[in-house]
């Protein structure tokens, strides 16, 4: 995934995507990279239209989004109440749990 990420990156940013800037995003980032794997994912993006990819995998992930919120209405109303009743643990320490 991190050779995708790398080359969805330099798209965003320049649109050129060559085996020179993905080998050098993963060295960055401290992957192991392997220069055949990066020469095979630059070819074959040669070929695909990234911004016409991105947008059909957004709209192919919006409708399965949708349903969720539907099987949530549908729990019967004591268990709702069961689970605001119970003590919410303080698991949010704010950024000074970060520094110390």
């Amino acid at each position: 995934m991190e050779y995708i990420y790398a080359a969805l990156i330099l798209h965003e940013l320049s649109g050129k995507i060559t085996q020179t800037k993905v080998k050098g995003i993963l060295e960055a980032a401290g992957a192991t990279v392997d220069d055949s794997r990066i020469k095979a994912l630059v070819a074959a993006l040669k070929e695909v239209d990234i911004e016409e990819a991105l947008k059909s995998a957004v709209m192919a992930a919006a409708p399965a989004a949708a349903p969720a919120p539907a099987s949530e209405k549908s729990a019967p109303a004591e268990e709702k109440e069961e689970k605001e009743e119970e003590p919410e643990e303080d698991t949010d320490l704010g950024l000074s749990a970060l520094f110390g």
